[in-house]
């Protein structure tokens, strides 16, 4: 009766090293060959990024973003420059319209506390032909995407370094900055993306 124990007792023992070993040995060696990637992610793809431009949807009569995958190295040096010349070249989209008037130039963009200076050429009030409403989404086009960026909280529009300008009508006036109130945001711009 004793010899049956102990044949017992090792046959458990055998079998509890072998789980033990299967468990701990075995299979560890497994599950590192598992985790290998398929595709490694190229120095490329790090240095890119999404920014929003929001552009008007004649369709819906709002603004919507348009994601655009840009370098990283493009937005180092002058961010705020960068957005408004993706935003004066326009929409990638077909669906989507230009919002800011053809031949309008950059003079000069500056963050002065939460308040970014964009400063545009006499172009961006004379050659507009569109009326209070387009005026105001030509506005927020630019004040939608520059406070996408977390350090901008608003917007103020000088033309040739001069401040207190408006459009040709008179109505929209660049007295204050502009800031987006989340109302505003909302009925300014339609919250899903389109993108081609």
């Amino acid at each position: 009766m004793k010899k049956k124990v102990v044949i017992c007792v090792l046959v458990i023992l055998i079998l509890i090293g072998a789980c033990l070993w299967y468990f701990l040995i075995y299979n560890k060696k497994e599950q590192v060959n598992e985790i290998i990637p398929e595709e490694e992610i190229s120095e490329e793809q790090m240095r890119q990024t999404i920014v929003s431009l929001y552009f008007y949807n004649e369709n819906s009569k709002s603004l919507m973003p348009e994601g655009r995958l840009i370098d990283v190295k493009e937005l180092v040096n002058e961010p705020y420059k960068k957005l408004m010349e993706l935003l004066i070249e326009g929409p990638q989209n077909e669906n989507l319209k230009k919002t800011i008037p053809d031949g309008t130039k950059i003079n000069k963009v500056e963050l002065k506390g939460d308040i970014l200076y964009v400063d545009l050429s006499k172009e961006f009030i004379e050659n507009y032909g569109g009326g209070e409403e387009q005026e105001s989404i030509t506005i927020y086009s630019i004040v939608n995407t520059m406070t996408n960026l977390t350090e901008v909280n608003s917007v103020k529009i000088l033309i040739d370094g001069e401040e207190n300008k408006a459009f040709k009508d008179n109505k929209l006036k660049f007295d204050d900055p502009f800031v987006v109130i989340k109302e505003d945001k909302e009925m300014m711009t339609n919250e899903t993306t389109e993108t081609e």
